[in-house]
């Protein structure tokens, strides 16, 4: 049978007469089943190191290529290194390498064409340093090539019958060897894409870590630095935690630095809040469910305990679960063991706990609530957040610190002036420090310029009466000083604000009315002003007079 263009058909079989010889048809089934094995070896791994010795002795013992050898070049192709060479008698092979143009092997990598050699005690180029080859035999060598890369290393081996094969012979080197080169273009892209995910991973850690480490739990005062030393501490165990405070004054954080200073810093920290989930939600999110659990279990889906195996669960107000439920957790503290809801095999997990509650737990326990042996098993290693109210000192920092948050949330730079934090600082807040934070964001909000000073801070919430707490010592009328020591004896000479140029003139007016309780005339002797200046100043500075 002959197509349009006078060729006939190709039969194995031998029909049609398209094979000359049952042996001729017999080596092309030798090759496409080689092939067909060397491509099956090639698909168990990407390793080619792993792989090269059994598609050296497919070829050795199926394709009828003896002494079969896999040299891969280096990073910048200027070398070849033998990675396996197939030695009937076996034994260690030595490291041998290639340079480029260097031999057979060497020319290849240099030129990137296939060399077939009839004899090889006629070619000068052979340097047989392997030891391994019959100089009397033929030997093919055949680039492993990709696309436009180059060679990336040569397949070489020393075929044994008819010299009238070498070129069927060669042939079937080079398709195993674009098979291994497709095998290694595909193993470097992923360790590029691996070593690239790799790194970013490392650099969010980093970030991470920064982002949650101490730099970003501001606090000055004894309180805080007691609290500081105790996270120090712990971080370093796997030991349960129970930070308790109240709302706002910073528990998650304390919870995030106490995971990331810590041995299981690199892995999971999974959040659940305690008081957003009914009993039976509770239970399936913190243990999973199986397929068919309840209504609208899909599909078995594992709980935070399980997700966060060998890393930190985080319960945030832990206080709230139901007495019902506290008896479940309580066996997963105490044994690490569980079972998803709708299940019946035990589960045995790693997770450190780290708990925050705003209650008094002692009060609960005494009347009913909370369970007691629940209660001395969360309360291993207790931290308590002081409230913002008995660290005022803290004010200052914290203001600018969250003006910095708020500034770059909007996109465009603020200020807080010294007025501003005055008033702060005369606030009870009992909000701690979410009530201050969503205070300099309103206040942010109404600053036109970028300049959030005490006007702003009135209008954003917190006046200049005091809330939650007794207000402060009424100063005394500013009374002429006696004559002080030179400024360097003095251990903290700093000038008071109304002295100070560098706070511009409407911040050193305000600090001075504050000074004198608002009376104009004693803030104008303060100032070395008349009463008229400083109530010309008062009125072109647009200072809103606090009454009194």
């Amino acid at each position: 049978m002959q197509d349009r263009m006078g060729r006939r058909d190709t039969h194995l079989d031998g029909s049609d007469g398209i094979c000359p010889t049952p042996r001729f048809c017999a080596f092309y089934k030798d090759e496409l089943e080689t092939l067909y094995q060397v491509s099956q070896v090639l698909g168990r791994s990407l390793n080619l190191r792993q792989t090269a010795r059994a598609v050296l002795k497919l070829l050795h013992e199926e394709g009828r290529l003896h002494s079969g050898m896999i040299c891969l070049a280096g990073e910048d192709n200027r070398e070849l290194e033998i990675i396996d060479v197939y030695r009937d008698s076996g034994g260690l092979m030595e490291k041998t390498r290639y340079q480029s143009g260097e031999g057979i092997v060497g020319a290849i990598l240099r030129d990137g064409n296939s060399i077939v050699v009839p004899r090889i005690a006629e070619e000068p180029r052979f340097l047989d340093r392997l030891r391994v080859y019959d100089p009397n035999l033929p030997f093919i060598a055949v680039p492993i090539s990709y696309g436009a890369e180059g060679p990336l290393g040569v397949l070489a081996a020393q075929p044994r019958g008819p010299v009238k094969h070498l070129g069927d012979h060669a042939k079937l080197m080079e398709m195993i060897a674009s098979l291994i080169a497709q095998n290694l273009h595909l193993a470097r892209s992923i360790e590029r894409e691996q070593d690239l995910l790799r790194t970013e991973r490392d650099q969010l850690r980093r970030h991470v870590k920064q982002q949650h480490g101490f730099d970003n739990i501001i606090g000055a005062t004894e309180s805080m630095r007691v609290v500081f030393d105790q996270v120090r501490v712990v971080a370093k165990w796997n030991t349960t935690v129970l930070i308790r405070g109240e709302s706002g004054t910073g528990k998650e954080l304390i919870a995030n630095a106490i995971h990331y200073n810590s041995p299981r810093s690199s892995a999971q920290f999974l959040k659940l809040n305690c008081a957003a989930l009914p009993d039976n939600l509770l239970e399936s999110e913190l243990f999973g469910h199986e397929k068919g659990a309840f209504t609208g279990a899909t599909a078995q889906r594992k709980g935070r305990f399980e997700q966060a195996d060998g890393g930190t669960l985080f319960l945030d107000e832990i206080g709230e679960i139901s007495p019902a439920f506290q008896s479940k957790l309580l066996r997963v503290l105490q044994e690490g063991e569980f079972e998803r809801v709708g299940g019946n095999r035990t589960l045995k997990v790693d997770v450190r706990i780290i708990a925050a509650t705003n209650k008094d737990l002692e009060t609960a326990v005494e009347n009913g609530d909370f369970r007691e042996d629940l209660y001395y098993r969360l309360n291993v290693m207790a931290l308590t957040m002081p409230a913002l109210r008995e660290r005022i000192d803290d004010i200052p920092d914290l203001a600018h610190f969250l003006v910095g948050k708020v500034s770059a949330k909007q996109g465009r730079p603020l200020k807080l002036t010294d007025s501003a934090i005055r008033l702060l600082m005369r606030h009870a807040w009992p909000g701690n420090v979410r009530e201050l934070e969503n205070c300099l964001e309103r206040a942010a909000i109404m600053s036109r310029d970028g300049v959030i000073d005490r006007d702003a801070i009135s209008l954003a919430g917190p006046s200049d009466k005091m809330t939650g707490g007794p207000p402060p010592a009424p100063r005394q009328p500013a009374a002429p000083r006696p004559a002080s020591p030179p400024a360097d004896s003095m251990p903290n000479s700093a000038p008071p604000d109304w002295e100070n140029e560098d706070i511009g003139e409407r911040e050193r007016v305000i600090a001075a009315l504050e000074e004198a309780g608002w009376v104009q005339a004693r803030a104008a002797r303060l100032l070395d002003m008349t009463p008229r200046q400083i109530a010309y100043r008062i009125k072109i500075l647009d200072i809103r007079m606090r009454k009194i």
